[in-house]
């Protein structure tokens, strides 16, 4: 394939198309808009009669929603090139089907697209908050990847990583919610936190489905953290009560790439036998239901109650 067919107009839509064939759960939009639905229901109880502070029926709201799912989905088109993954969402990768260059610059184009849409409503205030928790994102990256391999990772460094690479983002999409809801300064706060205890509770159930979720519902392969030299929470408890053979096998498996079915077989007994699955699913939940627990700081409305039943979806997931 020459380089005329592979950036013409019509290969770029569909590369684009291909980008769409793996879009997640939509967990951040749904957070944003509910965030700032919550704000303005607050705001509608205090506020004059007929004031509605979500601006153009919720327009920007809908706007930096797609903003954030556009910077995440670049920083997924990314990672996949620096794991090698062949699959996202039960399809190939856009890297395994269009090769890294294409798809490093697709990554840097939905970047720059996602900040050229985040500067059309004029509003700096947003837009250095979506600077901010993106260059965070960064910043765990960077540091996962200077710990790729690294058996002698702490649980506190691993979650360090998670609210980098993951919560700062489902923080900002809470808070500029909340912002564009017109809530209160303490309410912006209490929306930042909320989804920085979301997010963190997302990537330790996205880290247990490496383990325990069933390939054809993940849409890739499990096991594929360990095998690239992510080492994430169970494995982190595990080691910490593990004999020789299975931390020999452990560091096999990082080392090489490569695992046995019946190897992995045993590392699944070993996590449950040590309760390192269970564990990391309580701390999950703590996450979760911390994360509810800030809401409060906002009457009861109907907003609220969808926002306080996202951290049980993202506990119940499988995907």
């Amino acid at each position: 394939m020459i380089v005329s067919d592979r950036c013409g107009i019509a290969g770029f839509f569909e590369l684009i198309g291909g980008v769409l064939l793996f879009v997640g759960l939509f967990t951040r939009p749904v957070a944003f808009i509910l965030s700032g639905m919550t704000a303005v229901a607050y705001f509608h109880t205090h506020a004059p009669r007929g004031f509605f502070p979500f601006l153009n029926g919720g327009e920007l709201a809908v706007l930096y929603a797609a903003v954030v799912e556009f910077i995440h989905t670049a920083t997924l088109v990314h990672d996949d090139i620096i794991d090698d993954s062949k699959w996202r969402r039960g399809q190939p990768s856009v890297h395994s089907r269009w090769g890294s260059d294409v798809t490093v610059l697709l990554g840097d184009y939905l970047y720059i697209k996602s900040m050229g849409l985040a500067l059309t409503p004029d509003r700096l205030d947003i837009v250095r908050q979506l600077c901010d928790v993106t260059l965070r994102m960064i910043e765990g990256e960077l540091y996962q990847l200077s710990k790729k391999g690294d058996l002698a990772l702490t649980e506190d460094e691993h979650l360090d990583i998670v609210r980098r690479k993951t919560a700062y983002l489902f923080g900002g999409c809470a808070r500029i919610g909340g912002v564009l809801g017109n809530a209160k300064p303490e309410q912006e706060r209490a929306l930042q936190e909320y989804g920085i205890c979301l997010g963190m509770s997302f990537q330790l159930i996205d880290d247990l489905l490496d383990f325990s979720g069933d390939q054809s519902a993940l849409g890739k392969p499990v096991g594929g953290d360990l095998r690239e030299g992510k080492v994430t929470l169970p494995i982190i408890r595990l080691l910490q009560h593990a004999d020789a053979d299975t931390t020999g096998m452990i560091t096999g498996v990082v080392r090489d790439g490569i695992v046995t079915p019946e190897g992995w077989r045993e590392l699944c007994r070993m996590l449950h036998e040590t309760r390192s699955v269970e564990y990391a699913m309580d701390k999950a939940q703590q996450f979760a239901a911390a994360a509810k627990k800030l809401l409060y700081l906002f009457p009861p409305s109907p907003e609220r109650d969808a926002l306080m039943a996202l951290p049980d979806y993202i506990l119940a997931r499988d995907r």
